[in-house]
């Protein structure tokens, strides 16, 4: 049987490094579950110790010290449909996801000008699973992965009206992917190839963050580097036929990748005591990832180290959220955003349907007693329906993703003060 290995290891390695980076190309936004409920728009508001996600410098402008813990629970769906006149049809099986979010932040100096904090989050991370035997099984069976980020951070309010803020980025990722090999065993199963790998990187998150005198309006410009994730040491088994066991050899394999840069623009503006307005413009370099390249421990005649184009484009995401508080202690939020694929045709996957996406969310913030308070989120994405072809392998068809992802966060205030709505 002969079986070309060069689209089999493109594949995983891709499912690796996309799937590590970017929740496999179905990109969601939760990192603060005030945030998220307005469309995740944060560079120009100082709402809670996730501002240091969303821009540095609004930290110092944060008035309540606080620790806060959260999570989301992903729930997607990626359906395929066989192009014309094809009938065939498959959607993955039934996973959630659990990214969470923790935050903690100081004030400390004459008039507290100074904050420190720190941030643990996992801003991309999901499972996605199909039946062993879709039609799809050889570019992909099952994907799991995770990737947590540490960001300590320090503010400075350089004036009342002026803030600056930095903190280093630290993260690490792991994944396991299992897809079908063209090879079938005499009771007619195909073949598996298992790959486990883990990898980290560093970068850094930075901004500056002013408000007007009356304090009606802010804005924020923040900048999240790009990240180099080395993946130094991975493991590739395989099962199938013994007469085929020479050409998929146990190995190791390495890589490197480079991952997109986000600047965004952030304004926020109280319409009234009760009323506040966000917009985010994100823009997402991803045209960093034009190739693809991984070298193999163990080298046959089939599998070879290889350097594969991407061609990823730079994209906007465009985010409008409010929220209205209708007692000290409760309040409700909305928004809606338009996050654009970066990836095009020609490089569309099972594993990254990836396509345009309109999103929704709402959310709420209730403070159950003094110094707690419990935030929820709620965030619905719907992909535009793609219909596409790998260049690569020649598997093609139309996708389309949606998700639901309820999120909820806790947060304890650290000082004497009772609680009540922060900004």
């Amino acid at each position: 049987m002969r079986i070309s290995i060069r689209p089999i290891f493109t594949f995983l390695f891709f499912s690796i490094v996309s799937g590590t980076a970017f929740s496999g190309g179905f990109q969601v936004a939760l990192q603060g579950e005030k945030q998220t409920g307005m469309a995740h728009c944060g560079a120009g508001l100082a709402l809670d110790g996730a501002t240091l996600f969303f821009n540095p410098g609004g930290l110092a402008f944060v008035e309540r010290n606080s620790i806060h813990a959260g999570f989301s629970a992903i729930m997607a769906r990626f359906t395929y449909q066989e192009s014309a006149p094809g009938q065939y049809s498959a959607s993955n099986q039934f996973r959630v996801s659990p990214p969470f979010n923790i935050y903690g932040h100081y004030s400390v100096g004459k008039n507290k000008r100074f904050s420190i904090g720190l941030g643990v989050y996992t801003p991309f991370g999901s499972r996605v699973a199909y039946d062993p035997d879709w039609k799809g099984q050889f570019m992909l069976r099952e994907l799991a992965l995770k990737a947590i980020f540490v960001q300590p951070t320090f503010s400075m309010k350089v004036t009342d009206w002026l803030g600056v803020g930095f903190g280093p980025v630290i993260a690490s990722g792991s994944v396991e992917l299992k897809k079908a090999i063209p090879a079938q065993f005499p009771d007619g199963t195909y073949g598996q190839a298992s790959l486990a790998g883990g990898g980290s990187g560093y970068g850094f998150n930075a901004g500056v963050f002013v408000k007007s005198p009356d304090k009606k309006l802010s804005a924020g410009l923040s900048y999240r580097s790009s990240l180099l994730f080395n993946a130094p040491n991975g493991s590739a088994t395989f099962s199938v036929p013994d007469n085929l066991a020479e050409y998929f050899p146990n190995t190791t394999f390495s890589a490197k990748i480079k991952l997109p840069s986000t600047t965004t623009l952030g304004l926020g503006y109280k319409l009234s005591e009760k009323i506040t307005l966000a917009l985010d413009i994100n823009f997402v370099g991803w045209a960093v990832y034009d190739t693809l390249a991984f070298d193999f421990a163990i080298e046959t005649d089939k599998l070879k180290d290889q350097h594969s184009p991407r061609e990823y484009k730079n994209v906007f995401v465009f985010r409008l959220g409010g929220q209205y508080e209708i007692k000290p202690n409760f309040t409700l939020r909305a928004g809606a955003y338009f996050d654009m694929t970066p990836v095009q045709n020609g490089y569309i996957t099972p594993e990254t349907p990836d396509a345009n996406k309109m999103c929704f969310t709402g959310g709420l913030s209730y403070i159950l007693k003094d110094r707690v308070g419990i935030d929820l989120s709620f965030l619905y994405v719907e992909g535009f329906k793609r219909e596409a072809v790998n260049y690569e392998n020649n598997f093609g068809g139309i996708f389309k993703a949606r998700a639901f992802i309820p999120g909820i966060g806790f947060n304890v205030l650290l000082d004497g003060k009772k609680a009540t709505q922060m900004n």
